[in-house]
């Protein structure tokens, strides 16, 4: 089973569809949400909405050792991370224990620490922007503004100054969901309960893997996602990166070292003269990450790699060599708030619905994490895209 998200919008009401189908047929159900109204029709819809938002934990059912099962949701107050701020809810019926969801969660959490590495900078440099109830947000609007006033010299401070009114440009953001969906078969699920054997969590891992995976070439890859009137660009790929040619390889044999921290220098200059004055993040591809670790110094006498070299210019944060960069393409980056930000919306997480009478139950590695490439209004970017 298949859950596709669609928004149309008419007048002041976004209504969100959702198709529930599997493969090979045409859709089985129809689930109508108004995300601004709250009301909707059909049974996934009224599951989401059952507490007055779109949250995830209406999908994450647990039986606890009362042998009742519940959910935890957000209560509308707070921060939503903060356990502290989530309600419990009896329901109906519910397939994992508490532990089993523990286990399942532990594996995904392992993965997305594992590998997201661009992603993991932007976080740990604080460019993060927090959408609340994201699952009923499809898209992020953000305005650029222009340059405006002039300070002018008097002595007596009653002479006016010029004064002309600020230029607003609109940009959107699509907050599309990333996941990948595996399943467990009830009495597989049964088994590992009466052997006492642990949960199987290969089938979370790699559905993991496979998000982590995709959200990381969103940075990275020359992909695009177009909704709403708006587009998801990457580092390489946006239509305001500053492009800079790379004559010669850094993993050429001709390429020196010293060579090497000149390409940095310029690098630097050229952000420099945009106006762009640092911190820096420099991303290279994997086939140069052992060029950096060789001696800086030729003929031996030095005890600092090219790495370390690099570091000592100022303004360089650092480093980092990413898997999913293509060849012969480096990334000097400005890491500030208005170049760069992950919208955070939703961490990954499993959520679990039933088919076939309860004999499978299909679980979804989700998660609403964007990254949004921003320039100004006069088209100014701090990306810097070495090729």
């Amino acid at each position: 089973m298949i859950l596709v998200a669609l928004v149309s919008r008419k007048m002041d009401a976004s209504w969100l569809v959702l198709f529930n189908f599997k493969k090979k047929k045409m859709p089985k159900e129809l689930d109508f949400i108004n995300v601004n109204g709250g009301t909707g029709s059909g049974s996934v819809a009224q599951r989401l909405l059952n507490n007055g938002s779109m949250d995830a934990g209406m999908l994450r059912p647990m039986r606890a050792a009362d042998g009742k099962s519940y959910i935890s949701v957000y209560s509308g107050q707070g921060d939503p991370v903060d356990p502290k701020n989530s309600k419990v809810i009896q329901v109906n019926a519910a397939t994992l224990l508490k532990d089993e969801w523990k286990l399942l969660d532990t594996a995904v959490m392992g993965i997305a620490e594992q590998r997201l590495q661009g992603v993991q900078d932007l976080i740990a440099a604080g460019l993060t922007y927090n959408i609340p109830n994201a699952l009923g947000t499809t898209v992020l609007e953000s305005q650029e503004i222009s340059d405006a006033l002039e300070a002018e010299l008097s002595m007596d401070g009653v002479h006016r100054a010029k004064g002309d009114r600020p230029q607003y440009s609109t940009s959107y953001l699509p907050l599309p969901i990333i996941h990948a969906d595996y399943d467990l078969n009830a009495r597989v699920l049964a088994a590992s309960r009466s052997k006492g054997a642990p949960l199987d969590t290969t089938l979370a891992e790699r559905a993991a893997r496979k998000v982590t995976v995709q959200l990381e070439n969103m940075l990275f890859k020359d992909q695009q996602y177009s909704f709403g009137g708006g587009k998801i660009y990457s580092y390489v790929n946006h239509p305001d990166r500053n492009q800079v040619a790379l004559a010669v390889a850094w993993d050429d044999a001709a390429k020196t070292p010293e060579a090497i921290v000149g390409d940095v220098l310029a690098w630097k200059q050229k952000a420099i003269a945009n106006f762009r004055y640092g911190p820096f993040q420099i991303y290279i591809p994997t086939s140069w990450e052992t060029v950096l670790d060789e001696d800086y110094n030729v003929s031996g006498n030095s005890n600092m790699t090219i790495r370390e070299r690099i570091m000592k210019i100022s303004n360089i944060r650092g480093i980092t060599v990413v898997d999913s960069l293509q060849a012969n393409n480096a990334l000097f980056v400005e890491f500030r708030s208005d170049v760069v930000r992950l919208v955070q919306g939703m961490p990954m997480q499993n959520v679990e619905w039933s088919s076939e009478g309860g004999m499978t139950t299909h679980y979804k590695v989700m998660s609403i994490q964007v990254p949004q490439i921003r320039s100004d209004y006069n088209g100014n970017c701090g990306v810097f895209h070495v090729a």
